[in-house]
């Protein structure tokens, strides 16, 4: 059955072989990173791995909207899809959806919305839980060991597993496998296993603090933005992610961003090419249209980009619908790959700088290949430093540039593909 295929490519399969036992009814599992490093995707992945195994699942989300929790499970169960070459998607998505309920809490009270949702889900369908994810609960609270309590005694009643994320901060690293780093410290006794996400060199370390068989640590390296297995990754443990497990995002539109559009078909990378009405792109492999509440997705002052690109940008509604539609493609990419030229201010020339400029802003792993000086840079410590060619690692990427693409930078393009896949 192709569904355990995706089951077996999970990345908790790698995390397993670590743990000295799974979670038991009533148990806890935490899973810890500072914003923005992949809490949500981790429990995602928890989600669609249990329902896939046809247990019952019930993510709470606190604080989120429903879609976006619905786009993150669509997004990691797409790319696990395209990672083993699933052939009846139908089928697997069928039981994700049988075997999972996501709940949208707009209040802070995780226990109370917990049991209401509890309540609601098995009085009105029969759903019932074996696997409980609780995302978005604040551990720095007052009350924060009292509701961990409550939500485990909940689970427990259920006869369910529980799992949470936390959030720590920015400068929190463990410094040995056996220390729950806060703002779990305090409650380590509570918890069964823990996990702690840490960006490393464009990767995502997970490491197991709690839960380990013990001897040496052996953390595992994930993408950054899907928590699939790195490129380096599954070569060690046996698994050939085929380039139809990779997706460009881009624009579409002339020049370096149609190269990367031509060279992901060519060697059959997955694309999508963001476009908006007025827009009209030279790719349309991919084309995803954004309306005009998604365009305001990425929105932001002109004073903020007049500041960060150092110049000012035509005031039209094409050019704020362009830096819009980049900021879709840089977002949810785990690398960004510029092609044009660097200013002696820092910054990239045009309008395509703008991604570039977010890159460094959400502190993506970015890559600038200079045409007129036939060198990659990379942004390190404040700076642009020159760097050996470079590959393409994460699962959703982000290629874009200039309109004006030599020969030089359609050249460059070419050879980061070919570095990096092999033709399909």
């Amino acid at each position: 059955m192709q569904r355990a295929r995706l089951v077996s490519l999970s990345p908790l399969r790698l995390l397993e072989r670590s743990l000295t036992r799974p979670l038991a009814r009533g148990e806890l599992g935490v899973v810890m990173a500072r914003a923005g490093a992949g809490k949500t995707a981790f429990l995602v992945h928890v989600g669609i791995d249990a329902a896939l195994r046809e247990q019952q699942v019930l993510h709470l989300a606190l604080g989120q909207r429903l879609e976006h929790v619905h786009a993150w499970y669509d997004g990691l169960f797409n790319d696990l899809a395209r990672a083993c070459r699933l052939e009846d998607k139908a089928e697997a998505l069928t039981v994700l959806n049988q075997h999972r309920v996501i709940n949208a809490a707009v209040g802070p009270h995780a226990p109370a919305e917990l049991e209401r949702a509890l309540a609601l889900y098995a009085s009105s369908i029969g759903f019932r839980p074996t696997v409980i994810i609780v995302d978005g609960h604040a551990w720095e609270a007052p009350d924060c060991a009292a509701v961990v309590t409550r939500l485990k005694a909940i689970a427990t009643n259920a006869g369910a597993t529980l799992w949470m994320s936390a959030q720590t901060h920015r400068e929190v690293v463990p410094d040995t496998p056996d220390t729950v780093v806060p703002p779990c410290q305090a409650l380590a006794d509570q918890i069964a296993v823990a996990v702690f996400l840490q960006p490393t060199d464009g990767r995502l370390q997970v490491r197991l603090l709690k839960g380990h068989q013990g001897g040496p640590e052996t953390p595992v390296l994930l993408a950054p933005d899907t928590l699939t297995l790195t490129s380096e990754e599954a070569r060690r443990s046996g698994v050939q992610l085929p380039p139809s497990a990779y997706t460009l995002l881009s624009g579409g539109a002339a020049g370096a961003e149609a190269e990367f559009g031509a060279m992901a078909e060519r060697f059959g990378v997955a694309e999508i090419n963001y476009s908006f009405a007025g827009h009209d792109p030279v790719r349309r492999r991919g084309l995803v249209q954004l309306g005009e509440a998604e365009l305001q997705d990425g929105a932001v002052s002109d004073a903020y980009v007049r500041t960060h690109l150092r110049r000012a940008l035509p005031d039209s509604p094409q050019m704020r619908h362009t830096l819009h539609s980049i900021w879709h493609q840089v977002v949810s990419a785990g690398e960004v790959f510029v092609v044009g030229e660097l200013r002696a201010d820092d910054t990239v020339r045009g309008g395509t700088g703008w991604a570039a400029e977010l890159a460094r802003h959400l502190r993506k792993p970015l890559y600038v290949f200079d045409q007129e000086r036939d060198q990659w840079f990379t942004w390190r410590e404040q700076r642009w430093e020159p760097i050996d060619p470079p590959e393409i690692h994460s699962a959703r990427f982000c290629g874009t540039g200039t309109k004006h693409l030599t020969a030089a930078g359609r050249l460059a393009i070419e050879r980061l593909y070919a570095r990096s896949f092999v033709p399909g």
